[in-house]
């Protein structure tokens, strides 16, 4: 019996308006910070991701070595972690830099020396060697944060930082010593500066609009280019592997590639509807890959966390690669369209080709907050969702769009459900005052009370289940549209219940409690009375927080807030299959897809899908 990593689904990068966000790129990786991990992703190949879980605060910038064998991550606390990026991501050194946030990191051509730069104390940034940590250079010159670092990769070696005191310090290395600081060029904030790759130029941007190319030798200011033509602050820079052309992103929502001996724009890409204004497309990081590649590729990154493609010569981006920024709270699978459904804790719903790798853009008006619950109704091929903004939706799964407006919930929503009376589906919306009923055109049908404030529901037919805080779960009928009856309770459970889950046949209820516990009920009268079957599923050492069915009815799987994803087996229930730590902060949802297949999301933004063997 085993259970194994088959893919992993990488989150969108993490971003802050008005702060730059950093992408680093080989020829055909790309790496990037979300929450406490670094993802780094295959570029044409989305099902290709890796997922560096060690660092122990949120991560700000992740940096690959030239020889593309480390990979060098910062993170809110001063530290820099360097790592394998080739195989088990294990950890090669952990460096405490500086008392603050870590704004920045760049590697020497050897890929033996890092500078990391940032938001200090004492110092805005510091040089060590990548394997021992020890100190071969000085970071001074600057009176406020740094936001950038390049190293050039050529001997002589040189450095430059940009800080919000809005001078370019360049440094001579190695050691790296401070040689002088270019002031009066830049008015306003630097935030992107990089040396050419043949390091005979250096350029500079910043919340200005300006940019500013220098002598990659002595640091001497050659000549302003661009003038007036970013309309917002510039976030990042980037050259060409040919050291001929470089590309910059703006919070203007564009993208522009440069000639940087002619000092022109050769080609500009916008983002957002041509002469509106729309923040989360402006531009905060961006890369170009260069390498091997013949295909021009640059690769930006907007406010919503969207990685946009462009070819050179194209008139928009090729692809844009989407996905979730903040946990996964809620998930639903839709057997029909082979399609996987998330929704996210700032409101952001997904919806998910796993073999592709690739999540699509659900238009219409989104909630607002965090999306509490999500079904699936294979009947009418739709979906529901229930948020924190006190709304339900519903989504035309074809055309992965939200329908008509949204409807207002009796109360904060703890759970969705969908049940089917006369042969049609209906949704159930538990909150802290009942159950309420509605019907496929999301009009209200009935509202139930319950003894005690619900806190999850589930439904099999026109059988509900309904957990409480009061360790119970009531079980009863919707016997017609306007009436709940003959209510049945179940007293087992020794601490509130969490999560509950109908068997596919409807004759297996799964509860999972707040303590890690998992009950499993059946019935063998339509449900009309319920016994315990097993209480011998509890390996989770915290909130239980999704549970699913196999297929055949005779399987589940289980996540809970101790990270882990167990699968469990109703013909030995002594025995499971777990992934340890699959996902960093807590597990949001599990599904299950395929009868060897099983799906997770979680806290740290990502979907995993797993493969399940031998489970009887």
């Amino acid at each position: 019996m085993s259970i194994k990593s088959e893919s992993i689904l990488a989150a969108s990068p993490t971003t802050t308006r008005g702060t730059p966000c950093p992408l680093s790129s080989t020829h055909d990786r790309i790496c990037y910070a979300n929450g406490k991990s670094i993802f780094v992703r295959s570029i044409d190949d989305l099902t290709l991701s890796k997922q560096y879980t060690q660092h122990t605060n949120p991560t700000t910038v992740a940096r690959f070595s030239p020889s593309g064998f480390y990979i060098a991550s910062g993170d809110v606390a001063g530290t820099v972690r360097v790592w394998d990026a080739q195989g088990a991501e294990t950890t090669k050194g952990e460096y405490s830099i500086i008392a603050g946030r870590i704004n920045d990191i760049a590697w020497d051509g050897d890929s033996q020396r890092i500078i990391a730069v940032g938001d200090g104390k004492e110092r805005f940034g510091h040089c060590i060697t990548a394997d021992s940590g020890n100190s071969v250079g000085e970071i001074s010159g600057h009176s406020s944060q740094i936001n950038c670092v390049s190293i050039r990769q050529q001997r002589p070696l040189r450095a430059a930082t940009g800080s919000d005191d809005m001078s370019l310090c360049f440094f001579h290395g190695a050691p790296f010593k401070f040689n002088t600081s270019i002031r009066g060029k830049h008015d306003k904030f630097i935030y992107g500066t990089q040396f050419s790759p043949d390091g005979n130029a250096i350029v500079s941007v910043g919340s200005d609009r300006r940019i500013w190319l220098y002598d990659g030798k002595t640091g001497e200011a050659v000549k302003q280019i661009g003038e007036g033509e970013h309309k917002g602050s510039i976030f990042g820079v980037s050259w060409a592997k040919d050291s001929k052309k470089f590309v910059t992103c703006s919070g203007d929502q564009t993208v522009k590639i440069w000639d940087a001996e002619a000092g022109k724009c050769t080609q500009s890409w916008r983002l957002g509807e041509e002469g509106s204004v729309s923040v989360p497309d402006q531009q905060l990081g961006v890369t170009w890959p260069g390498g091997s590649r013949s295909d021009g590729l640059v690769i930006s990154v907007d406010l919503e966390g969207n990685l946009n493609y462009f070819n050179e010569g194209s008139e928009k981006p090729t692809k844009v690669v989407r996905g979730h920024a903040k946990a996964i709270t809620s998930a639903a699978y839709l057997p029909a369209s082979k399609t996987f459904w998330t929704g996210s804790y700032e409101g952001r719903a997904r919806a998910w080709d796993l073999s592709a790798g690739a999540a699509d853009l659900i238009d219409g008006t989104m909630h607002t907050n965090q999306v509490s619950g999500i079904a699936a109704s294979p009947q009418d091929g739709r979906i529901y969702s229930v948020g924190w903004d006190d709304t339900l939706r519903s989504i035309d799964a074809s055309q992965k769009f939200f329908l008509g407006s949204a409807v207002k919930t009796d109360g904060q929503p703890k759970g969705i459900a969908i049940a089917t009376l006369s042969g049609k589906p209906h949704t159930l919306v538990a909150t802290a005052n009942g159950i309420t009923m509605y019907d496929a055109n999301n009009n209200e049908v009935s509202k139930q009370k319950l003894p005690s404030p619900p806190t999850c529901i589930a439904a099999s037919g026109a059988t509900i289940a309904v957990g409480a805080d009061d360790k119970r779960i009531r079980i009863f009928p919707a016997a017609g549209p306007t009436s709940f009856d003959a209510m049945l309770e179940l007293k087992d459970p020794t601490h509130p219940v969490s999560t509950l889950a109908f068997s596919p046949d409807g004759t297996h209820l799964a509860a999972g409690l707040s303590n890690g516990k998992i009950f499993v009920y059946a019935t063998s009268d339509a449900g009309k009375s319920w016994s315990l079957e097993t209480n011998r599923w509890s390996a989770h050492t915290a909130r239980v927080t999704s549970i699913d069915w196999s297929p055949d009815g005779r399987k589940a799987v289980s996540g809970a807030l101790d990270t882990n994803v167990f699968v469990w087996s109703l013909s030995d229930p002594g025995k499971r299959v777990r992934a340890l730590n699959a996902h960093k902060e807590g597990v949001g949802a599990v599904r299950w897809t395929e009868e060897t297949k099983v799906v997770s999301c979680g806290a740290d933004a990502a979907v995993k899908v797993w493969k399940v063997e031998g489970v009887p």
